[in-house]
């Protein structure tokens, strides 16, 4: 124990990369962006607003290995229709892996890894969330929206300080009255089995990132919108 002046002797200063100086920034952040066109292609509308709210089924499939298998066994995740299926990732005989796609257990792949869905409804609570509130189907029909194949970058990119990956889908309304769409999401299909191949599950569409739009976004008749979702790395 040290009493005294001595006390005053300690250089005690600390590194400058200690102090919260309130200009850093943290490392990842998420971007939503949505362009309207309308029937001639022009662009009448451009909302970008940060993108917050990964879902409890993107934290459970984030979780490390030894806590999955230590701490509480398999975690449940919950497809957008309700259904459930069982995620354990492991090396023994008992696992419940994401492989995809699963070539060895004779699986038919979808035809998409992921895609960005487009809702009308809103919830309160994203982290919960387990498919959107009010999704909009696909189709040409009253209230539908057609949904092109969703486009992903080639590798990551790079600005400035910055590492960034994009995806974005397009809409295109075939109908004659506007849409409006107030929620987006990430839905993943994802494919489970053992470490041998063997117990393949189909999980289905699971919903692992969820946003409402600041504000509204109306899709004109014979009109398009395009959802980019861009996720960086030190901004």
């Amino acid at each position: 124990m040290i009493v005294g002046e001595t006390v005053k002797d300690i250089d005690i200063n600390m590194p400058r990369d200690s102090y919260d100086t309130g200009k850093y920034m943290p490392t990842f952040n998420a971007y939503l962006t949505v362009i309207v066109r309308d029937s001639k292609g022009k662009v009448v509308n451009v909302h970008r607003q940060r993108s917050h709210s990964p879902t409890a089924n993107f934290i459970y499939l984030l979780l490390p290995y030894n806590y999955n298998s230590q701490f509480i066994g398999a975690l449940t995740l919950t497809n957008i229709s309700g259904g459930t299926c069982k995620y354990q990732p492991q090396l023994t005989g008992q696992t419940r892996n994401i492989v995809y796609p699963n070539i060895n257990a004779g699986s038919t792949p979808p035809a998409y890894l992921a895609m960005i869905q487009a809702g009308s409804g809103q919830l309160s609570n994203p982290f919960s969330a387990t498919s959107l509130a009010a999704p909009i189907a696909n189709g040409s029909g009253a209230g539908q929206l057609v949904y092109s194949s969703i486009s992903s970058a080639s590798g990551v990119g790079a600005s400035g300080s910055s590492a960034y990956f994009q995806i974005s889908q397009t809409y295109t309304n075939l109908t004659s009255s506007a849409i409006t769409i107030t929620e987006v999401g990430i839905v993943v299909q994802i494919y489970i089995c053992g470490a041998t191949s063997t117990g393949f599950v189909n999980c289905g569409q699971i919903l692992v990132w969820y946003d409402v739009l600041s504000s509204p976004i109306s899709v004109p008749g014979g009109g398009s919108t395009t959802i980019y979702y861009t996720f960086t790395v030190n901004p």
